[in-house]
């Protein structure tokens, strides 16, 4: 009897993208925004996550250091499940309502207190932020949210204009073609990256050492 030779083939990485729903409305025009990207994410076979915040208050962090210690919030909430997600996902998209030019107050306090110690969970792994608004303040939210990417050494994935959708239902949201189309070049630009970096990995190139953090006070 032969011996029969079995060819092992690569195995392919499934990446996965948890997108953040900060409205307190579970499917309405944030929700819209974030499914035109996931659909194209899904297409170019990214696994993808969508987690709405809930109606539940989101505390703010109250600065005590308890997560550098246990790895979690000492408040059971949200934030921990997205904190025990963080390190299987290797991208993310944030989005908002726009309050008062701003994102809202859940989703602001659930990303200062995620953020908050987690830098080695999130970086090296591309994010983006995507706004909903009715007219304005859609830049300033924008804003808002790309900073809690650029002080955690994380990629920010942009798009064909900045990731913002107009409207005040779901239904005017789908009106809005050139939002629309800025999402779906966005989930395309966050595929794209994703793979990139994954052929990085396998072609030897890793994520950067970075230094000792070095902080700076500046009143001795």
């Amino acid at each position: 009897m032969g011996i029969t030779t079995i060819q092992l083939t690569e195995v392919k990485k499934i990446m996965k993208v948890i997108l953040v729903n900060g409205s307190p409305h579970e499917k309405g025009c944030t929700y819209t925004a974030l499914t035109e990207v996931e659909k194209i994410l899904n297409k170019e076979g990214i696994e993808t996550e969508i987690m709405w915040l809930g109606n539940d208050p989101v505390a703010g962090c109250i600065g005590c250091g308890a997560c550098f210690k246990s790895g979690r919030c000492f408040r059971n909430d949200v934030v921990n499940t997205f904190i025990e997600k963080m390190s299987q996902a290797d991208g993310f998209v944030f989005g908002s309502p726009v309050h008062y030019a701003s994102a809202s107050g859940a989703l602001t306090s659930f990303m200062d207190r995620a953020f908050y110690g987690r830098g080695g969970l999130v970086a090296g792994k591309p994010a983006a932020a995507v706004v909903s608004c009715r007219r304005g303040g859609a830049t300033a939210a924008f804003d808002q949210i790309n900073k809690y990417f650029s002080i955690s050494n994380m990629p920010i994935v942009t798009s064909q204009y900045w990731n913002q959708v107009h409207g005040n239902t779901p239904e005017q949201v789908v009106q809005d073609e050139e939002g629309m189309q800025t999402m779906r070049t966005l989930g395309m630009n966050m595929a794209w990256l994703l793979k990139c970096i994954e052929a990085g990995k396998k072609a030897g190139i890793e994520r950067p050492e970075y230094e000792k953090k070095i902080a700076t006070n500046y009143i001795r």
